[in-house]
């Protein structure tokens, strides 16, 4: 049903919550859980929402300037949206949008794009599939930055370092404006120094220092993982790009011991249950990791270790409602997302929020 469901362009958040008289932990959150009534509280009561013992798991990465204004060959004004690096090519995962937001639709294996300060962007190839010649969504990239680069090409340090220099945040048409980079950023965000998310992991944008030490205060651990999101624009039919993530051994020990207890491993965004899931086992064992993922979630992988979810509200698209549906059920999801649209939720990466607790999932004792 879900998949069928009308979202209102009113319910699109045109602004982040401050430009509409909230704080960040005052957005709206809808709690749903199996055979009870659905809650309507605000973002900060959040602890009241989860259990001593629980443990709520969030994404510390940080947000890139990852877009650039540049023109292609004929004048036409476009922006660049870096997605981040490829998995297997020293180039860039690129998508070309223009003025107004949408995707170019003409891009050409070959074509070259003319960037601020002398710098380009050749489309060397379409990804992920290099035989397209015209139209892909997403190109592999080659990049001339020069005064930040020593090789002629950027050898993946050059390129962050320019797009902090010029980009900006990425942003979509129904934005009302573009806003600056703080704006784009949790409050939980690390900086390490490598090209991190695209985009902000916007289910923990709520997430304020009053909400963490509710929690603290209301028996809640907290974890922390990496998962550096590319662009979150797919199409029908695409599944998620491969991602870089990163499970530390403290956090993937602040799961088992939560689930040891009893208490329920609630993840903030689908960023966070695709790194937790992608070092669980079969029997729910979640070990330390890191490096690429390409897990899909879905009726055919469902949730082993995550019991809860956090997230936004997002337009319906498949691979978004399978992970959410993979996590608590199409039941739970579809009933939140209509009682969301009659509710006059927000939509989008600065709109209100969902909290989703369905039956936690049994732990595998023994060996």
């Amino acid at each position: 049903m879900t998949t069928a469901l009308h979202v209102p362009p009113e319910l699109a958040a045109a602004e982040p919550p401050e430009e509409r008289g909230l704080a960040r932990d005052e957005v709206r959150l809808l709690v749903a859980e199996p055979a009870r009534p659905l809650r309507h509280l605000r973002f900060r009561d959040l602890p009241s929402a989860l259990r001593p013992g629980d443990l709520l798991v969030l994404n510390t990465s940080d947000t890139e300037p990852a877009a650039v204004d540049g023109r292609r060959a004929d004048g036409r004004p476009v922006a660049v949206h870096v997605s981040g690096p490829a998995r297997e090519d020293p180039g860039w995962v690129v998508e070309l949008r223009t003025d107004d937001g949408e995707r170019v639709r003409d891009g050409r294996a070959g074509e070259r794009v003319a960037l601020p300060g002398g710098a380009t962007a050749h489309l060397r190839a379409a990804h992920p599939d290099p035989a397209v010649a015209v139209g892909s969504r997403l190109w592999l990239a080659e990049f001339h930055t020069p005064g930040f680069d020593t090789t002629g090409f950027d050898s993946g340090a050059a390129l962050p370092a320019y797009l902090r220099a010029v980009g900006r945040p990425i942003s979509y048409s129904y934005l009302a404006r573009r806003r600056a980079l703080p704006v784009h950023r949790t409050v939980h965000a690390e900086p390490d120094g490598d090209f991190a998310s695209a985009e902000m992991p916007s289910a923990g944008r709520p997430v304020s220092g009053a909400v963490l030490d509710g929690l603290r205060a209301r028996g809640v651990r907290v974890a922390r993982v990496v998962l550096h999101t590319g662009v979150s624009s797919p199409e029908a039919g695409e599944v998620p790009l491969p991602e870089r993530y990163a499970v530390p051994a403290d956090a993937a020990a602040a799961v088992h011991a939560t689930r040891s207890a009893g208490g329920r491993v609630v993840a903030v965004g689908t960023t966070v249950t695709r790194a937790l899931e992608t070092v669980a086992d079969g029997a729910g064992r979640v070990r330390p990791g890191s490096g690429w993922t390409d897990l899909v979630l879905g009726p055919d992988r469902p949730a082993r270790v995550v019991d809860g979810l956090v997230t936004g509200w997002h337009e319906p698209r498949a691979s978004h409602l399978l992970l959410l549906e993979a996590v608590a059920g199409a039941e739970l999801v579809d009933r939140a997302y209509a009682a969301a649209v009659e509710r006059g939720y927000l939509w989008h990466e600065f709109g209100d929020s969902c909290l989703l607790l369905p039956e936690p999932i049994p732990v595998r004792r023994g060996r």
